[in-house]
């Protein structure tokens, strides 16, 4: 998978005359390996931690709070990237890129060292936190340390600080999950902390600490958006704890959730956007509907492979390596100038093959078919996402007033997390309806005796309905442009 593009500060400090050099010279050399190590920080988390999952849920006795495990993540970032973006611009992004990593850490020491799945599962939340702080932090030192004709450079390196990741990540957990166990993956993580500490931060203190305009005053706090971000987070939490605990009391917290989820929904994204309008609410739709219907399938199927096929968690991860090469491959094709053209093509092709990827996976199920046909279907869908994504960054910006690029940019990013937590915890209820809170138990024959366990219905019930997300994302992708002479931008 990508690198979620977050708030983005639109202005600049002023520069001297420009330094020679890429973004490797000597002027930019400390602090493009400072960021760019903790881009692969959060890329190798999010590959190995998803390789050891099953094993953690399992032994946890938590696999019926799977989905939350991950949805959890993505509800505190919501509030993380909003609070980054308002302290960035005050104070800049030194003190939230600083508090994130620390955070993210601690996490994932707290997830490491958790003795019941709630505690796990607070530790994801604890990473998301910090993890909305850093990317929205990170694309502020962008904006304001590098040139503009360097900044394609690095947002490219960023892109290709997944690759490595995508494909040593699952290897290298699988094989501690399994000779040393889970714990150990989530504890050694937090080691790779240390190079963004020790290089990036002094370079961004040199380069793009403070605010822009030191004389100026200090930009006030938008204290109406931390309130909006606020009820996201909190709405989309107990939505998701309702949609876990299947009980008619659960209609409480979820009438709580969606009464919090709603108006907060309303006021961070562009009017329009769950009409699909025309223009830029259908481009901050169809980012969302990507990226929650791809990343909740994707997160199930680890499990499924390790508890249906009998696979090692290291065989399980190692299916999805082959995505980090292919959604790279997809983001180049689309940043091809003669692709332009074709833009809306290329983004209604990339969810339909989006949607086959996801609708194919569950076929493994059948023992008759090869194990080695999800990973050839996941590297089609990851193509598709490269397609989709890059695009969706494209558009934004094409169809935003410069005044409005920054809102609109937070917006994307919401709309990403926001259906990733929506999707994730409809998925999640529906396998936890059709047993799927019974495959952790019936997993441990699986280790035992080399035999499937017998609910594949739980995770059918996640995928088909996933894939048909995808396909509504074909429609959205003809949506894309408002039909007229010129663009019309939408107010966030």
């Amino acid at each position: 998978m990508s690198a979620p593009e977050a708030r983005v500060s639109q202005r600049s400090v002023p520069v001297p005359p420009e330094p020679e050099g890429g973004i490797l010279g000597s002027a930019y050399r400390a602090l493009s390996i400072g960021i760019i190590s903790v881009v692969f920080l959060i890329a190798f988390e999010a590959t190995a931690v998803g390789t050891a999952m099953p094993v953690a849920a399992r032994e946890l006795d938590g696999i019926g709070l799977y989905a939350f495990a991950f949805s959890a993540y993505f509800t505190t970032s919501l509030f993380g990237m909003v609070l980054s973006g308002q302290w960035a611009d005050r104070k800049g992004p030194l003190w939230p890129l600083a508090v994130g990593i620390a955070a993210f850490a601690a996490g994932l020491l707290l997830a490491g060292t958790a003795v019941d799945m709630w505690v796990f599962v607070l530790g994801r939340a604890v990473q998301g936190f910090g993890g909305g702080l850093v990317i929205v932090a990170l694309y502020v030192v962008v904006s304001r340390a590098y040139e503009e004709r360097l900044r394609p450079a690095i947002m490219a390196a960023f892109a290709a600080s997944w690759v490595v990741p995508s494909i040593v990540g699952p290897l290298a957990s699988g094989a501690v999950t399994e000779h040393l166990g889970w714990r150990w993956v989530f504890i050694g993580i937090p080691v790779l902390v240390v190079v963004p500490l020790v290089v990036a931060l002094p370079a961004i203190r040199r380069t793009a600490s403070g605010p822009v305009d030191p004389d100026a005053p200090p930009a006030a706090f938008d204290g109406r958006r931390i309130r909006l971000a606020l009820g996201i987070s909190v709405g989309a939490a107990l939505l998701q704890y309702a949609a876990q605990d299947l009980r008619w009391l659960s209609l409480l917290p979820a009438a709580a959730g969606a009464g919090l989820l709603v108006p907060a929904v309303r006021g961070l994204l562009p009017r329009g956007t769950y009409l699909a309008r025309r223009g830029l609410p259908s481009v901050v739709l169809l980012r969302g509907v990507a990226a929650g219907s791809f990343i909740s399938a994707e997160s199930f199927v680890p499990l499924m492979l390790v508890t249906q096929r009998g696979l090692s968690p290291t065989l399980a991860g190692f299916s999805l390596a082959a995505g980090g090469l292919t959604w790279a491959g997809g983001s180049w094709l689309q940043s091809k100038g003669r692709m332009a053209p074709y833009r809306e093509r290329l983004m209604v092709a990339g969810m339909v093959l989006v949607a086959f990827a996801i609708a194919a996976a569950p076929a493994v199920l059948i023992e008759s078919v090869p194990v080695w046909t999800l990973a050839v279907a996941w590297a089609v869908g990851c193509l598709g996402m490269g397609l989709v994504t890059a695009s969706t960054s494209v558009l934004l910006l094409e169809l935003s007033a410069p005044e409005e690029a920054g809102a609109n940019s937070a917006a994307l990013q919401i709309s990403d997390a926001l259906a990733n937590v929506v999707l994730l915890a409809a998925g999640g209820a529906a396998f936890a309806a059709l047993g799927g809170g019974a495959v952790g138990a019936a997993a441990h024959a699986v280790a035992a005796e080399g035999a499937a366990s017998s609910h594949p219905a739980a995770f059918v019930v996640v995928f088909l309905p996933m894939a048909c997300v995808a396909l509504v994302g074909a429609w959205v992708a003809t949506r894309l442009y408002v039909r007229g002479p010129e663009p019309v931008a939408a107010r966030a």
